[in-house]
């Protein structure tokens, strides 16, 4: 008490807004954040017994998930994704004309009613016409063949200009696949905006804009940052999310991909895949009444022998993945380094320029890569007018096979053609795909390497076909391929080269089969699937340890620990905790010995995110740690609602106030804020064992004792500072704040 009464000492155990919040570009402690929701959910679990309607509050609260989970799966597996393949798919079709019935109607939806098509030429139709023939009047000749080039740059220009302004202009944040800073955000990382509601609108429309352009992207990947940003806004309708990073990650895990996967995570996703599936069906945006991007039905079943070139297309993923990561972070790195990353809008558009010019000839490239895809995954029927499948007719019809299957044939004059157009179409992908990711437009990496390995795969199909037809005698074949069946189908190892070049850029195996089975509904192909996705993973790390994402996040300097990374040096936490031998003492409070100025000084002459509280300087016993945010965010809150608090009040981190002098202002009591409980290990830990601690447990930073004094602190930052370093890396290169 002073002269005039006794006076309300603030405890920041009452919630003051700010506190427990984090600030941009900042590590998440997920063990406070755990520990937080324990304790909300133990209130409401307890109050739940004294009356109705907290028994009906604590119900609602545990239905809540559930509730979040079906509004994911609607928002992002209806309105969104299914929105952006239609229009995608209309805008890409709007390069090469217009429908006359509508024009919001793509090329097959507008000749599906049209009673004027033949079978041969089904895409062809009196209510589609090409620009040449509105233009010219005429489809024919090197004049409508100008008009329809010139148009087809044109509109791939207009569309690339406009995905490259509206995500400069809006929200930078809207470039890119997504997928490296998702897995960043996921451990622990705090990037403000980038799953805003912002991001999410021109991300939407700037990857719609980005796939019609032509460019040599796919958009599945960006579809995860979509989820991902339609998960973390929808958080906010819910207040227990809202106000917890950890409860959060559940629900963006769930959305997305997987670091942080426990089992009632595990349930809520399939529950949200349900619900996107079911609203999926319900649109049917890929127009074949399934839920398969690349639906195939094969009808010659595979054969043992056949595992060898199933090896080679896995051994060519592997190659391919390895270089074109190589590739593509060195372009990345010249990006970010020279003055070509200050001109982004120009490197678009000149891509794109590149891009089309070199597309349009080919009819392979001038597709879609969905569209290439499915191409190449088909199998010939007897009655396709695919120049993939101009083979010499059969002369006698015991040369057709069953099922409106053919038999093996030789390759006639329209099959050389495609094969020679494929040829070059793969040189084409190979490296446009690599300076085109990491430009500054909505880019996915999924479709572009399916498409390279399709490719590879379906040339090297068709060479097995040939050598089967014109050596069914030999001994690899004999007595599974005799002649006039159906021996090799090369729209198999079309499907099993893309799953082989998928998982060599980005070191998926069991995920990646799964994923190729959901695109194909192939499911008695997975022992091909994973036999060349095996031996691509093998090859790939061989010249490469990191995936696609891996390497962008070490080049963007991403803190990010990954999972599967092995720690194999010797070193102890003592080498690796600051302060170092030569540097300033640790900066620490003492419990009860400072006061608000000496406090405010310490804060703001440093930069630490969190400061250890100890006993005293002398004794250095360990008491706790606080943030310098909650700090901060308490003194001027106690400023401000308590009167006597001066720069002279004591702080205390104690249970008890210790005894003032009669004329001393009122102590200011941090210890609520103060985390009584801090992750700490011995000087002499391995720190491997540390490294697994800091991933397993997510923690912000650990501190060093020896025999209960403190010694340092390590910090994420700290860790992977070592790790770069003892990997003869740039250890200053990891982005922190």
């Amino acid at each position: 008490m002073n002269g005039s009464g006794p006076t309300r000492l603030v405890d920041p155990l009452d919630p003051l807004p700010g506190v427990g919040t984090y600030e941009d570009f900042n590590t998440i402690d997920w063990v406070r954040e755990k520990s937080k929701d324990r304790d909300r959910h133990r209130e409401i679990t307890n109050k739940s017994r004294e009356s109705t309607m907290a028994l009906l509050h604590s119900v609602s609260d545990a239905f809540s998930g559930w509730l979040l989970m079906l509004l994911v799966g609607l928002m992002a597996g209806s309105a969104l994704a299914g929105g952006i393949d239609i229009a995608a798919h209309w805008m890409t079709d709007l390069k090469e004309g217009v429908c006359l019935i509508g024009f919001w109607f793509n090329h097959e939806h507008c000749c599906w009613t049209s009673n004027e098509t033949t079978f041969q030429e089904r895409d062809q139709c009196p209510q589609w016409q090409s620009w040449a023939e509105l233009i010219a009047g005429t489809s024919k000749g090197p004049f409508a063949y100008i008009v329809n080039y010139l148009m087809y740059i044109f509109w791939a220009l207009l569309f690339a200009f406009l995905a490259v302004t509206l995500v400069r202009s809006f929200a930078p944040y809207a470039c890119g696949s997504g997928i490296p800073e998702i897995k960043t955000i996921l451990s622990g990382f705090i990037i403000r905006g980038y799953l805003g509601k912002w991001t999410l609108i021109i991300k939407t429309i700037t990857l719609v804009l980005a796939v019609s352009s032509g460019l040599s992207l796919g958009k599945e990947g960006p579809l995860v940052h979509v989820a991902c940003c339609c998960a973390n806004i929808l958080c906010h309708l819910f207040t227990k999310y809202r106000k917890n990073e950890a409860k959060r990650r559940e629900v963006r895990s769930s959305a997305t991909v997987s670091y942080y996967f426990p089992l009632k995570t595990l349930w809520r996703s399939f529950f949200a895949a349900l619900v996107a599936a079911f609203t999926l069906r319900s649109i049917n945006p890929f127009g074949n009444s399934r839920l398969v991007l690349f639906y195939v039905e094969f009808h010659a079943p595979w054969h043992l022998v056949e595992l060898a070139p199933f090896i080679l297309l896995g051994i060519f993923g592997g190659l391919w993945g390895a270089l074109f990561i190589k590739a593509n972070i060195a372009w990345c790195r010249t990006r970010k380094t020279t003055r070509l990353g200050h001109y982004p809008v120009i490197e678009v558009l000149v891509v794109t320029a590149v891009t089309a010019l070199l597309a349009f000839p080919n009819s392979y490239t001038r597709m879609s890569g969905a569209e290439l895809i499915s191409e190449l995954f088909n199998d010939c029927s007897l009655l396709d007018s695919s120049q993939l499948c101009g083979y010499k007719q059969p002369v006698n019809t015991s040369e057709a096979g069953v099922d409106n299957s053919l038999a093996d044939r030789p390759a006639g004059q329209g099959l050389y053609t495609a094969l020679w157009q494929l040829a070059l179409a793969l040189i084409f992908k190979m490296l446009i795909t690599v300076i085109t990711f990491g430009m500054k437009v909505p880019s996915g990496l999924f479709i572009p390497s399916m498409a390279v390995g399709a490719i590879a795969g379906r040339l090297l199909g068709v060479g097995m076909e040939q050598l089967a037809y014109y050596n069914h005698d030999s001994l690899i074949f004999r007595g599974w391929c005799s002649p006039g069946a159906d021996c090799i189908t090369p729209g198999l190892y079309a499907m099993v080269g893309a799953a082989a070049c998928l998982g060599g850029v980005t070191r998926m195996t069991v995920s990646l089969v799964v994923i190729m089975f959901e695109l194909t509904g192939g499911l008695e192909y997975i022992v091909p699937l994973m036999a060349a996705t095996m031996t691509s993973k093998w090859v790939a790390d061989a010249l490469g340890r990191e995936g696609i994402y891996e390497a962008h996040i070490r080049l963007n300097g991403y803190p990010f620990l990954e999972p599967k990374e092995e720690f194999e040096h010797s070193s102890l936490a003592v080498d690796v905790m600051r302060p170092r031998r030569g540097d300033p003492a640790l900066a620490v409070l003492t419990q009860d010995g400072m006061t608000v100025g000496e406090v405010e000084t310490l804060v703001e002459s440093t930069h630490y995110s969190g400061f250890p509280v100890v006993v005293s300087q002398e004794s250095q016993r360990l008491v706790g740690f606080v943030l310098r945010r909650d700090v901060l965010i308490s003194i001027d809150n106690a400023r401000k609602r308590q009167d006597g608090i001066v720069s002279a009040s004591q702080v205390v981190f104690t249970e008890h106030t210790p005894a003032q002098p009669p004329e001393a202002p009122p102590p200011l009591r941090l210890r609520g804020i103060m985390d009584l409980s801090p992750f700490t290990v011995t000087d002499h830990t391995p720190m491997d064992i540390t490294v697994d601690i800091f991933r397993k447990l997510g923690l912000r930073q650990c501190l060093v004792t020896h025999n209960g004094r403190l010694l340092g602190i390590i910090t994420k930052k700290d860790i992977l500072k070592h790790m770069a370093q003892m990997a003869n890396r740039d250890p200053d290169s990891i982005l922190f704040n």
